[in-house]
This record gives C-alpha cells, sequence and structure tokens, in this order.
C-alpha cells in the first residue's frame, strides 16, 4: 500500500498537470487552406465608406518573399497597424510600389472600376485561384503547402528585393535547439537558414526575440498562443503550431 501512494500522488500531479496544459493550449480553429493567411486590412476603410481590402498572403508568397512587404515596404506585422492611405498608394508606396500595383506589374489604383479587387470585404475572395497550387509539395495544416520545401525546389521563385541591386543572401544558418518547460516536450528546433530565405534579421530581432540566446523573458506556449515571439508569424500566415513536429521534431501525440 505504501508503494502505491507515490504513484496516486504522481498520477494526482499529471492530472492537475494534463488539466493546465489543456487550459494553455488551446490551438485556434484553423480555416480551409485557402483563405489561411487571408487577412481583412480595415484601419480607415468602412470609416471612409468603403469595405474592408482583402489581402491573400499565398497569393503574393509566390512572388515575393515576406522581407520585400515587411521590409522594404514598410508593412507592420500586426494587422491594421500600418498607417496606410489611398493616396500614398497612388504615391508609389506601399501596395503601389514600383514592382508591385503599379500598374504595369499589377493592377494599379488610377481605373475606379478596379477598386473592388482589393475593397471587396470578402476574407475568400480568389479563393478559386489555390487550384493553381495543387502541384507544389504538401504539409498537413495552414495552407497545406511546405513553403520551405518549395522555395528549396524552386516550385516558386520569389523576389528577395524590388531594389535593382542584386540581393544579397543572409549566410547566417545556425539551428537553435531550445528546451522545452516540460520534460516530455522534446526540444524546439529553429533553423535560421529556414527563416532567413524569407524574412531579414530586423523582422525578428531586436522587437520580437533578443539576439542573445537565452535572453528571451517569457518564451513559453501560452505566450506564443497569444500572438508573442514565434505566434507573430505562426498562427495565422506561416504554418501554426498546431503542426507541433514541424518545430518540436520527436514529439508524440
Amino acid at each position: 500500500m505504501r508503494g502505491a501512494m507515490p504513484v496516486l500522488a504522481i498520477c494526482v500531479v499529471l492530472m492537475g498537470f494534463g488539466a493546465t496544459a489543456s487550459a494553455y493550449w488551446q490551438f485556434p480553429p484553423l480555416p480551409a487552406p485557402a483563405e489561411y493567411g487571408n487577412i481583412l486590412i480595415n484601419r480607415l476603410s468602412e470609416k471612409n465608406g468603403q469595405k474592408a481590402v482583402t489581402f491573400s498572403h499565398w497569393s503574393h508568397r509566390i512572388r515575393h518573399t515576406c522581407k520585400v512587404c515587411h521590409l522594404e515596404l514598410g508593412f507592420e506585422m500586426r494587422l491594421n497597424a500600418t498607417e496606410i492611405t489611398e493616396e500614398m498608394n497612388q504615391q508609389g508606396r506601399f501596395c503601389g510600389a514600383g514592382g508591385c500595383h503599379d500598374g504595369k506589374v499589377a493592377f494599379g489604383h488610377a481605373r475606379k472600376d478596379q477598386c473592388n479587387k482589393c475593397h471587396n470585404g470578402n476574407i475568400a475572395d480568389g479563393v478559386e485561384k489555390f487550384k493553381e497550387l495543387d502541384s507544389f509539395p504538401k504539409t498537413t495544416f495552414g495552407n497545406q503547402i511546405d513553403w520551405v520545401r518549395a522555395f528549396k525546389e524552386k516550385s516558386i521563385k520569389p523576389k528577395q528585393t524590388l531594389t535593382t541591386l542584386p540581393p544579397v543572401p543572409i549566410a547566417y544558418d545556425k539551428s537553435l535547439s531550445l528546451e522545452a518547460g516540460w520534460v516530455f516536450v522534446p526540444p524546439a528546433i529553429f533553423p535560421h537558414d529556414a527563416h532567413n530565405q524569407w524574412l531579414d534579421c530586423s523582422n525578428c530581432h531586436p522587437d520580437i526575440f533578443n539576439v542573445k540566446v537565452k535572453t528571451t523573458e517569457h518564451f513559453a506556449m501560452q505566450y506564443i498562443l497569444e500572438g508573442k515571439f514565434c505566434g507573430v508569424c505562426h498562427l495565422k500566415v506561416a504554418f501554426p503550431i498546431n503542426d507541433c513536429g514541424r518545430c518540436h521534431p520527436g514529439i508524440k501525440n
């Protein structure tokens, strides 16, 4: 009987631990693959009598890397945080930059009959074109497309920059092993090279992560689920954290 007591105590602790874990690990529901990454930009649209702007990340991702928009063009990572106006677009900023929606490469901002291509308020707008990506390498969650592999296999050749200068690749390729706080969860592996294909160092450092290893405070799953740290991207655009094994190789269940 005495030998059973420690086992019972451990079971009680694990049951309580499981309840705590389930309280935090409530992954957000995923939309349909063709809608994953779609957003409605509505900082000023409805205030000015226009429908919200539909933006599809996957349709732009096949043409440009993330850093083109989130570094060169100055778009914030947070939805509706960028102070963008139609006048700015017409001046060649943000969406209207050369090489984007300038009326040459993609439809521009001069013709009023094209306004509803963006200002339609429909987050599912253009999903019928998603079938064009059927040949891309597959994965389980999000768009169900392995974008890193598609880049590596050259299924896509997204532009690294809109400038006339040739892009300079980031040579830093170190992978980090990030120990989990729970003993049954294997470390998360962060590969710099896979992220350098799409992002600039300044997209993550220092605003999201400190540069020095193990100096980022409160780096835990519950904060990621709140849209912090990895959750800035891996909740709504990059592959979602529902795909535990992509970050924690060897994890079970």
